[in-house]
Formats: structure tokens, sequence, C-alpha cells
């Protein structure tokens, strides 16, 4: 467990802000995609699956590759870099394209950037931090990551409501805090590069008492988990289309996507200290079951008011489950941190392109309903499994 004493290295907050401007970036764009993508360009729910699964794919391969290449620590901060300014630079394209397709490409081009930048950067925070405070650090991470995603539609919901902008310019003025990333992800960068350790074994060991045979399964298995859970976990384009199916207007999203990332914001400092207490493993059981129960909710639900409160349970999933996966892949990388996060990352995200991909057919051809009982099937069969898997493997 953490000592009050210990603070989180300036590593960390650092690269938490260079995460909460860039989210404020690219959140201004994100939630307008699906009314952009069907309604400005006549595409469908499929083409939306298509998008979130294509993104994903391109960024998997590429991050198991900058994960490896991240291994040697010289190299981290140029991935870093290179990884943003390719978001940056790309991003406010998406205002001047006429065809969905166009759409998938430079949303794709994005998430390339992503995957050159998320394993290294995830590595430098997991060695800079000692390893009883890596929950904090991550969950300070992925916290004001969903702070800037409240920030950026904020601005977007303003500029759309006072008509002082349309969609196409809001897109294009996200390269004002995108250029703000930049500088901010290189000053984290050299600073990193100056605190870059290696992981100790005196660090595990302070772990303390929590860490159990529970929070220590294979690692195959822990990480199959996570995979499955990625696998049937709906794609967040076609949860905002459910939305506006049950009457959520296209300028209220901005607003309720503000309102899942205040959730989410806070409940991410809420895992990161639960991930250094209870342990990763129960942290993420727990979310795994939240949305098991949100995603019955949103195949029965009507109305917007339902869809307002499921969407912020939602927000409670994400900051159960990304702050411990990643805790607990940094102690299982040991010293080979970028291999580590680039096959998670990997790994992830090719599970996310499967679900995409069949969970947007399903919602295109069969309707939401039937598409969010089949991810809501799954997120029961987790979170029941679980408990019996991991008590199996404490027994042996």
């Amino acid at each position: 467990m953490s000592s009050a004493g210990e603070r989180l290295p300036r590593t960390v907050k650092l690269f938490g802000a260079v995460s909460l401007l860039n989210d404020f970036a690219s959140v201004m764009v994100y939630p307008l995609l699906p009314a952009f993508v069907t309604g400005v360009l006549g595409a469908g729910a499929g083409a939306l699956g298509a998008l979130d699964g294509a993104a994903e794919f391109a960024s998997a391969i590429v991050k198991y590759v900058s994960g490896r290449l991240a291994d040697r620590p010289a190299r981290r901060g140029r991935l870093v870099v290179l990884g943003y300014t390719a978001a940056v630079v790309v991003r406010p394209v998406i205002a001047i394209v006429g065809a969905a397709w166009q759409v998938i490409a430079l949303r794709v081009v994005d998430r390339l950037g992503k995957g050159l930048r998320t394993p290294p950067r995830d590595a430098m925070i997991a060695d800079a931090t000692p390893a009883t405070l890596r929950g904090r650090a991550f969950g300070l991470q992925r916290g004001l990551d969903h702070a800037g995603a409240v920030l950026g539609p904020l601005v977007a919901w303003w500029l759309l409501s006072f008509r002082a902008a349309d969609v196409r310019q809001i897109i294009a003025a996200s390269i004002v805090p995108g250029v703000a990333v930049l500088l901010l992800a290189i000053w984290a960068v050299k600073d990193g590069q100056g605190r870059s350790r290696t992981v100790e074994v005196e660090d595990l060991d302070r772990l303390g008492p929590s860490s159990t045979v529970l929070d220590r399964p294979e690692p195959s298995l822990a990480l199959y988990a996570i995979s499955f859970f990625y696998l049937i976990r709906m794609p967040e384009t076609l949860v905002i289309l459910r939305s506006q199916e049950m009457g959520v207007s296209v300028a209220s999203v901005l607003l309720l996507w503000v309102a899942l990332h205040v959730v989410r914001s806070s409940s991410s400092f809420v895992g990161g200290a639960l991930t250094d207490r209870i342990g990763p493993v129960r942290t993420m059981w727990l979310g795994w079951a939240a949305y098991a129960g949100v995603a019955v909710g949103f195949a029965l639900a009507q109305g917007p008011a339902q869809a307002w409160a499921l969407f912020l349970i939602l927000g409670v999933v994400a900051g159960l489950t990304e702050s411990p996966e990643r805790a607990l892949v940094a102690r299982l990388a040991g010293g080979r941190q970028g291999s580590g996060f680039g096959a998670y990352h990997a790994v992830t995200g090719l599970a996310a392109l499967v679900g995409g991909l069949a969970l947007g057919a399903a919602f295109q051809g069969f309707g939401a309903t039937p598409a969010f009982i089949v991810s809501a099937a799954g997120g029961v069969l987790l979170a029941l499994v679980w408990p019996i898997l991991t008590a199996r493997a404490e027994r042996e």
C-alpha cells in the first residue's frame, strides 16, 4: 500500500496535463462524428462500427510495434512527440471531407498517432513512479484525460448552441488546443527522460498484504479477461447513436458527453486509489459487473432521461477499469514496460476491432436492442466466470 508521504512525480503530472489538452482537442470532434457521418454524409450504423473498429485495429498494430521500440528508453520521447504530432495535424482535416470513407481514413491516421505515443507514454509513467503509487499515477492520467473530454464538448456545445460555428468549423478549430499539446508533450518527455528508472524488486515487495494470489493470476488469464471485455464492450459511437434514438438531440449529445466525462474523471481517481488498496483485479471486476448492468439498461430503456442515467453509469465503468488495467500491466511487464504496454494495447485494440464490427453489424441489421443484449450477455458472463477462475488459481 502507498505511503501517505509519497508524492507523484512531476513527469506523471505533466503527462496528465498533456492528456487533458489532447482530449480537449479530440473530444471537440469525436461526439460529433455520429451525427456528421450519418447526417451530413448519409452513412449508417455499420459505418460507425467500421469507424471505431478500423481505427482501433490500426492503433493496435502500431501500439505493438511502438511498445517493442519503447523498451529502449532513449526512443520513447521521439515516439510520444511524433504520435501527438500526427493527431494534431490530421484531426482538423476531417472538417473538409465529403464522404464517410474519408472520415474513417482520417480517423485511422489519428489513431495511428495514438498507437505511436501510448505505450511509450505509459512506460515513462510506470518507470518514473514507485510501484506502490502506480494506481494513483494512472488514475491521475486517466482522470485528467477525461477532464479534457469535459472541456472540449462544452466549448463545442456553446459554439453550436449560439450558432457561432457549425460542425465543420468546430472540427477545424481543434488545431488550437492541439498546438498547446505538442509544447507540453515536449516538456513532459524531457522531464520523463531525466527520471527514467527500472522496476526494482523492492518496489513489488512494498505492495503489501493486499497483493494476494487473487491479484496475481496467470498473466494470460488476466489479459484474456481484459481482452474479452473489450470484445463485448459496445463502441461509444453506437452508444451515442442509441442515445439519439432514445430522444437525445445532437446538441444535447455534447452535454451528455460532458456529463459522462465528469463521472469518468472523478471515478478514475477512485479507481486508481482502489487499485492501490484492494488490487487491480478486484477493481476491474467491479467495472465489468457495472458494464453488464449498463448494457442491459441500454437494451431495455426508453426516453432521454434514461439515456442520461445510463451514460453517467458508463463513466463509472471506465473509472473502474482503465487505471487498474494499466497498473496490472506495469506489474506484469517488469523491466520491459514498453513491450508490456504495447502488447496490452495491441491485444485489446484487436478485440475492440472485432467487437466493433460485429456489434455495429448487429445494430444495423437487427436494431439496437438485440445488439445491446448480446453485449450485456458477454458482460454478465465475464462478471460471473471471473471469480470462479481466480478462485481456482488461488487453490492451485
